[in-house]
């Protein structure tokens, strides 16, 4: 029978132990502290002579330990040892050695139930089953593969593979179901794209639909010091989509709901904007902007906490998911780590080292804001991890929300708010109500048409500009007031009360006009691309252009 609530797992400096879950917060009698080099004492399993293992993992339960050591060529040239080895868990015996030169990816993927096991060999994905390791079951070859993700859940099992672009041609997903990987038609799905150096695949709970993450490390524009990122949809009934984020800047954070219905993304120049879309990649609630930079579902999927963590202030927005009404608003300075209790109903926030050497320590919240227990590591020590009791999904049933804070003994620390620097020669002077962002409040998408769908990236532009040029020309209007006397405009007129829609410039009106017109060429050439077809190495360097004929006819167009 389970607990009434998950244990604390706590290792730092000062031990190895563990705590009761609320409402106590006691130690607990079941697993005493002890000292971390006194570990071994408490019953030696196994030891293995592996003086140089930097990496180990073990399999989704427990079965197998994988370690890893760097590879090394002896000096006359001949090939390495195998540096991967795997190890029965209960006997201690080793199953198998491979060679792994690369740290990336180095461990086996394993199904949740270890039936399936998976490993990345040059142009081939290898595929073990029961964990036996000694006969390969089947392989996927694709030339150049660089990545591969299993899905979640039980059979039938899907692979998702990722193939970067070479010499012109497209980056691309394609997910399989195995062990059918053969043919020219096996794949359920296949997504190409552009501006790809990396990707990150996530597979939603139920195993229908991949999002993926595509960055590249440059942003040849110079817009970004993160480079770009566009996020693309891959379904496995074969559909695809490439998800429309209304605000440049990049992507920090994608997550899945556990509904697999819909997913939540944190995107664009800080003050980042947050959207949940469905699965047909329409935005069905738009969180506004806020300085948050990550998102996280509650185990059930009824609570969204999105969150500024890093170089941000630790500010949290606690958000009703069903009914999109905000709960509460805690903030949990210079936290290094957050994760949901399996109950749906608790929250851990934590400061460790070696991310940060100072002010360590642990905080239990519910999700109302209320903090329920506090621990500081003393100044001399210091707190490394800190994790919630595993438990399967269903255990804990999902309760009713409620937005009323839940009562607490520890005080909520009221964070203090620094004042911004105000230069000595205003600092007698009133203070002016200026904002360097102008913030967006929440909407639901919902209450717009539901078969629009979303506007492109230029059409969005195109959008903000005509509305620009409306609300100059309204200014222009009311400037003209009836009660001033007509005076002669001075030379240098404010452009805005000049917006027409020619220059009266026949060189720029030609140079928007030729501008409009190659944009309108990109625009198909990226439709033949989304398609499949195979484009040229010139017609891909005319979509490389796209950003830069955009910006210059924006100059030309607010110079009018």
């Amino acid at each position: 029978m389970a607990p009434s609530t998950p244990l604390l797992t706590v290792r730092g400096s000062e031990g190895l132990y563990m705590v009761n879950g609320p409402p106590h917060f006691t130690e607990s009698t079941v697993f005493p502290r002890v000292n971390i080099i006194s570990v071994t004492n408490k019953g030696l399993l196994h030891s293995f002579d592996l003086p140089k293992a930097v990496c180990l993992e073990f399999s989704p339960k427990n079965t197998v330990l994988a370690t890893w050591q760097p590879y090394t060529t002896s000096k006359d040239g001949t090939a390495g040892i195998p540096n991967l080895q795997l190890y029965d868990v209960k006997t201690g015996t080793w199953l198998k050695s491979f060679i792994q030169k690369k740290t990336q990816n180095w461990c086996p993927s394993w199904s949740e139930d270890e039936t399936l096991c998976a490993r990345n060999v040059n142009n081939e994905v290898h595929f073990f089953e029961n964990n036996n390791f000694n006969t390969i079951a089947s392989k996927l070859h694709l030339q150049k593969i660089n990545d591969f993700v299993l899905s979640p859940g039980p059979q039938p099992y899907k692979v998702a593979v990722y193939v970067p672009g070479s010499k012109g041609a497209p980056s691309f997903v394609r997910l399989y179901q195995y062990p059918n990987f053969a043919g020219p038609h096996a794949a359920l799905a296949n997504k190409s794209f552009f501006k790809a150096d990396k990707v990150t695949m996530l597979w939603n709970k139920k195993a229908t639909a991949v999002l993926v993450i595509a960055s590249t490390d440059v942003d040849k524009t110079g817009a970004s010091y993160y480079g770009e990122q566009t996020l693309h949809y891959i379904a496995t009934n074969g559909e695809s989509a490439v998800v429309q984020l209304p605000k440049n800047g990049p992507i920090y954070d994608v997550v899945w709901n556990s509904s697999s219905t819909e997913f939540c993304a944190v995107y664009g120049f800080m003050p980042a904007k947050a959207t949940i879309f469905n699965l047909k990649c329409d935005p069905v609630f738009d969180f506004g902007t806020g300085p948050r930079n990550a998102a996280y579902y509650s185990p059930h999927g009824h609570i969204l906490v999105l969150a500024g963590f890093g170089n941000l202030r630790g500010q949290m927005e606690v958000w009703d998911v069903k009914n999109y009404k905000l709960i509460s608003k805690p903030v949990a300075s210079d936290s290094t780590y957050f994760a949901w209790c399996p109950d749906g109903e608790h929250i851990l926030t934590a400061t460790c080292a070696p991310r940060l050497r100072v002010n360590n320590g642990y905080k239990i919240w519910h999700y109302t804001g209320s903090i329920l227990h506090k621990y500081d590591v003393p100044s001399n020590a210091e707190l490394w991890q800190v994790s919630w009791q595993p438990f399967l999904d269903g255990i804990f049933p999902a309760k009713t929300i409620t937005y009323q804070a839940v009562p607490s003994e520890v005080p909520n620390e009221e964070p203090k708010v620094a004042t911004a620097y105000r230069p000595p020669a205003l600092r007698n002077k009133p203070i002016t109500n200026s904002k360097l962002h102008e913030e967006e409040p929440p909407q639901n998408m919902k209450s717009q048409s539901g078969n629009d769908k979303p506007l492109s990236k230029t059409a969005l532009k195109n959008q903000r500009k005509h509305e620009a040029k409306k609300a100059a020309k309204q200014e222009a209007r009311s400037d003209r007031s009836p009660d001033l006397a007509p005076t002669p405009a001075p030379q240098s007129t404010p452009r805005s009360t000049l917006s027409q829609s020619i220059s009266g410039d026949p060189e720029i009106d030609k140079k928007i006009k030729n501008l409009k017109k190659k944009l309108k060429a990109i625009e198909q050439l990226k439709e033949q691309a989304a398609t499949g077809k195979q484009l040229e190495k010139n017609q891909l360097e005319k979509i490389q252009k796209e950003t830069a004929l955009l910006q210059e006819l924006e100059d030309l167009e607010l110079g009018i």
